[in-house]
This record gives C-alpha cells, structure tokens and sequence, in this order.
C-alpha cells in the first residue's frame, strides 16, 4: 500500500519530511491537516499527535526519522553522505528554543525576545566559514541543509528585512537560494485540508 504522510504545509518539521520525500522520489498519500482541526484517523495514527506523521507499515511521527526513512528507499542526490547529526541536533534543540521564544514572544513573557533573536543569530553566524561552499558541505545540499533550511526560513520570516540587514553574506546566500529554488516551491503548494472519504492525492506526482 503507498504511505500515508499526515502533513502541514507551513510546518518546518512537515516541510523538511517532504523535502527529503520529494528528493527519493517516494511517493505517498498526501493528507493536509488542520492543527485546530485535527482528523480522527491523524489522531489514530500519530502517537504525538503532531504532523508530520508517516503511515507505511510502522508509523513514523518524528521528522528525521522520515527524511532517513525515505533516503533509505532511495537516495538519487547523494544527501546521506553528509548526515551530521550533531549540527542537526544543535537546530533541533537550541536554535528551535530560540525560535520559538522569539516567534511566539507573546506567550513566554519572561522572556526578552531581542536577547533570543541575538542568540539565534549567533548560532547561524557560526555557519559562515562552513559555508564557503555555498552548501554546508561544498557545492552542493546534503542532509543537513533540508533538515536546518526550514527552521532558519522560519526564524527570518518573523522580520525578513530585519533579518537580511543582519544575517552573514553566506547565511544570507544560502537562505535565498533555498527560498528561491523549484526544490522549495515543489514541497509548498497549497492543498485543501483532507478529510475522511476524501480522493487520495498521491504525492510527488510524476
């Protein structure tokens, strides 16, 4: 049966899953969910009840166990050859901290939201030298760099000028030629929300 992949467009979690989905070629059921809304057979399948949530015999709800899973089916880009699971981890836990405290400033008022964009600024500003390349291992993307674009796009959409007068050159470069490329554009079309008895829409499509 094709996998079922429970998602939410703008999700940075949901958008790096279907990154690396696009990129193997793996196609699967696309079901859109509505957060304040959820389905009763997301709530089913997702032990978190966050997206996104892949169905393909096991059930997969954490978003690097997906892009793993799918570049274990197939990997036409090479992307694994570079996994770094310690700069993707440091993403994960203090630069989404960071994130969040700054996106969401209104829900954590003991904190200072200029202190935490300064701290998130801080850990891209460490990219700089790696990424001399334009890619944070050479010329071209690996793992890392579909794991981590989705959330540093977050970050610099909470004020994007702001963020394009203080970002490094290459932070900066390498943010746009993510935000700029068919790659992005592909995993970030609008699709109305799936409900039950819904026609399945089978993604990537050929």
């Amino acid at each position: 049966m094709t996998p079922v992949l429970y998602s939410f467009r703008r999700c940075p979690y949901a958008i790096r899953a279907r990154l690396a989905l696009a990129s193997a070629g793996v196609t699967v059921e696309l079901r859109e969910v509505v957060l304040r809304d959820k389905p009763p057979a997301f709530l089913e399948a997702s032990p978190s009840a966050t997206v996104p949530c892949l169905v393909a015999g096991e059930v997969l709800d954490e978003s690097l166990d997906i892009m793993l899973w799918a570049l274990a089916q197939n990997d036409p880009e090479g992307l694994l050859a570079e996994p770094a699971p310690e700069l993707i981890a440091e993403f994960d836990g203090p630069f989404k901290r960071v994130l969040d405290l700054t996106k969401y400033a209104v829900r954590y008022p003991d904190s200072d939201p200029e202190q935490t964009r300064a701290e998130a600024m801080e850990v891209l500003g460490t990219l700089e030298v790696q990424l001399s390349g334009g890619w944070l291992f050479g010329g071209r993307p690996h793992l890392p760099d579909l794991a981590i674009l989705p959330f540093v796009r977050q970050f610099a959409m909470i004020d994007k000028p702001r963020f394009d007068t203080e970002a490094t050159p290459r932070v900066s470069a390498w943010l746009e030629t993510f935000l700029a490329s068919d790659r992005l554009a592909k995993v970030m079309q609008k699709r109305p929300a799936w409900q039950s008895g819904d026609a399945p829409v089978f993604w990537p499509s050929e």
